[in-house]
């Protein structure tokens, strides 16, 4: 009886040091992404003057949450199955002022050489029936353990704010609901949808139309200090007194 207690609590506490390692895997992952995430920030808040990330929001799903998905998706109750099968366990969210910000970081969190893409949904392109839009990235980002390295999955949404608008507003909406949405507000919300959408355009024209002429100015100021430039240019006259 000694002997199976014994066997029964190391089971217990090898099954504890898996359930801690595999939530904590993913707290570190996170901790990867946001770091890459920041980096890119200060490096285009110092070098370019222009920061394109608004906002990073980042989370684990709870235990209780990562249970109804096992159950939705009828998995094994396994670490390695819910591993392999649930890849939006850690999740961040990226919001940007502009579209072209969007793909812009997108190329950029791809490049990363310690990253591997393994799926890119493109809901601003092909939106959702409902008219929700995003980008989504799912990637697999290695950690360093004391005795191991793993590959963890971290789902990656960037969106504008216009975009993480609808859809905070659209998630009230089902959780308040419970998921049964009269057809009505459906129609209301896929209306503002297409609102959102035509705000983003519009904002991503003007965004052009101030960079075009950024770069205007830019070109005019390093004429004006060419030393070859007019403004600066000595008149043959000058030469000629000199010399007498």
């Amino acid at each position: 009886m000694e002997v199976k207690q014994k066997s029964d609590m190391q089971q217990m506490k090898a099954l504890k040091t898996d359930l801690i390692r595999f939530m904590v895997s993913y707290k570190f992952a996170l901790q990867e992404v946001n770091t890459k995430l920041d980096i890119l920030k200060q490096e285009f808040q110092y070098i370019h003057d222009y920061n394109p990330i608004e906002h990073v929001k980042s989370r684990v799903k709870s235990p209780e949450s990562i249970l109804r998905k096992v159950h939705h998706k009828g998995l094994d109750l396994n670490l390695t199955a819910i591993k392999e099968n649930i890849r939006d366990i850690a999740g961040v969210r990226v919001t940007c002022s502009f579209i072209s910000d969007i793909y812009e970081l997108s190329k950029m969190i791809q490049k990363q050489k310690d990253i591997t893409v393994i799926e890119c949904k493109d809901y601003i392109k092909n939106p959702k029936p409902n008219g929700y839009r995003s980008l989504h990235l799912i990637i697999q980002i290695p950690i360093f353990m004391s005795d191991r390295e793993e590959n963890i999955y971290v789902e990656i949404q960037i969106r504008t704010i216009a975009m993480d608008f609808w859809a905070s507003l659209e998630h009230k909406i089902y959780y308040k609901y419970d998921k049964e949405v009269p057809a009505t507000m459906l129609q209301e919300l896929k209306d503002a949808a297409e609102t959102a959408k035509n705000l983003d355009e519009k904002m991503e024209s003007i965004h052009k139309e101030v960079n075009q002429y950024k770069e205007i100015s830019s070109e005019e100021d390093l004429q004006e200090l060419d030393i070859h430039n007019e403004k600066f240019r000595l008149p043959l006259e000058f030469f000629a007194l000199s010399k007498g």
